[in-house]
């Protein structure tokens, strides 16, 4: 067995952090358990150290070829990572001395630790591995304060999840009955070979799993859900985060197990692209709760993200336009998510009337974040939606960079619908009761500065990033 164990310091660092931190909060006050937060965050910032040491180092596979180790999953694990800590710091306010907060920060390293072997699974079984383990922990915090949105949330996301789950797994026993693998690389000398109708089942009810794991059409019903019924840290976690996973998985999957097959497998992303990014624009038009909008935006996002999948094998500018705009989406969306944390009074667009005048920094990060989602230059999405579609008409799927193009200028109205209240003067029931727009504290700023910074930062250094995701799959 190829194990070299040293190759996955930044997984093992999760873990470590993990037990460490479970058997810590076992012996602190249960009121009193902020050092496990700081336990958390420095198991992240070990992994982000041990990845960026490993950039350098040739991609292999470890562990019997079951995992690779490559560009993708390195950008995977640093974006992962990094949007983990965004969510500790905008946690802070909402489960300071709560007395399970041991429970929250170990239960979010095991889902950013199932995001991360995502990302570089080469293998369906530790496909499905990740896919629990990314899973699992996110069930229970859609829960974790036990009131009744969140509890009928944790339900909904359950349920969903759990059924697309072994959805998966019978994708799963379909592939590796005619592929005689579950080895990506074996996979693609087999599959060749099989029957091309049971391939495509195989495919579809495999691509099912990691649909629900990106709230991908038409595994996206528990997104808005969830989103509005978990607390907000959570909401901009399981928004964000278990995507990354999901979307290198998915382009993995097409790419390393697929470009053999005669079954027309870019036709389904394709389509599931278009329907994702169309239907998430149409449902957000009409949200009047800032919640529920930023879910059917992180539905329309996918539909673009997935273009890379379409063109995985046609366009040698996919994985790297995928690897960006994933970076570059992760930032945005907890942006705006830590405004929405900042500002916990104000649940509808109407509330942030007069934001402008009362918190002009914050003003200013809603602006770039959700002109940033719109993809308006110079933030980093701009970049990232325009590499994706350059690799769209690149692998001939033009029709579907059009279709993208559509649902971007269409999108500009519901983000302008947040935007313009803002900046209008507060409405006279406003002035009296002001209590809306007080903000949480100031570490959820903290990371609304920090994501929108780095939002804008991205966006100017992106030709220097962008280079970065050039390197190949393996195996």
């Amino acid at each position: 067995m190829n194990m070299h164990p040293a190759a996955l310091i930044p997984e093992l660092a999760l873990v470590a952090g993990a037990v460490l931190g479970l058997l810590l909060g076992s012996w602190l006050p249960r009121h009193h358990q902020w050092p496990v937060r700081l336990l958390a965050a420095l198991a992240c910032l070990v992994g982000l150290a041990a990845t960026a040491a490993a950039m350098g180092s040739p991609a292999r596979m470890v562990f019997g070829g079951s995992y690779a180790v490559d560009t993708a999953t390195n950008a995977g694990r640093i974006i992962v990572l990094a949007a983990t800590l965004l969510t500790l710091c905008l946690s802070i306010e909402t489960v300071d001395s709560h007395h399970r907060e041991t429970e929250f920060h170990v239960l979010m390293l095991l889902a950013a630790l199932g995001t991360i072997v995502l990302t570089g699974a080469s293998d369906l079984l530790l496909l499905v591995a990740g896919y629990l383990l990314a899973s699992i922990p996110l069930y229970a915090l859609a829960g974790f304060f036990k009131d009744a949105p969140g509890t009928e949330a944790s339900l909904k996301y359950y349920l969903m999840g759990a059924l697309l789950g072994v959805t998966m797994l019978a994708g799963v026993t379909i592939l590796y009955g005619v592929g005689r693998s579950t080895g990506y690389a074996t996979l693609a000398q087999n599959l060749p070979a099989a029957p091309r109708a049971a391939v495509a089942v195989g495919l579809v009810v495999v691509l099912a799993g990691l649909l629900f794991k990106i709230g991908a059409v038409p595994a996206h019903f528990w997104v808005p859900d969830v989103t509005e019924g978990a607390s907000i840290p959570v909401a901009a976690f399981v928004t964000t985060v278990p995507k990354i996973g999901g979307l290198i998985a998915v382009y993995r999957l097409v790419a390393e197990a697929l470009p053999g097959v005669a079954v027309n497998w870019p036709l389904l992303p394709a389509i599931l692209a278009a329907a994702s990014m169309t239907l998430g624009n149409l449902a957000a038009f009409f949200q009047d709760t800032v919640r529920r909008l930023l879910a059917y935006s992180t539905i329309s996002q996918v539909g673009y993200l997935l273009i890379a999948a379409v063109v995985a094998t046609r366009s040698e500018i996919a994985l790297p336009s995928l690897l960006f705009y994933l970076a570059a989406y992760a930032v945005t969306n907890l942006g705006a998510f830590a405004v929405v944390a900042e500002l916990p009074g104000a649940s509808r667009l109407a509330d942030y009337r007069g934001l402008a005048r009362r918190h002009p920094g914050l003003a200013a990060v809603l602006v770039v974040c959700l002109l940033g989602l719109v993809g308006t230059p110079p933030t980093a999405v701009f970049l990232g939606k325009l590499e994706i579609f350059s690799a769209a008409i690149d692998g001939g799927a033009t029709w579907l960079a059009v279709v993208a193009v559509v649902n971007t200028v269409a999108s500009l109205f519901y983000y302008l619908r947040w935007i313009a209240p803002a900046f209008l003067r507060p409405a006279p029931e406003q002035e009296t009761d002001t209590d809306v727009l007080a903000p949480a504290g100031r570490w959820s700023a903290l990371a609304a500065y920090t994501a929108g910074a780095a939002s804008l930062a991205l966006g100017v250094v992106g030709g220097v990033v962008l280079p970065l995701g050039m390197g190949p799959l393996l195996p």
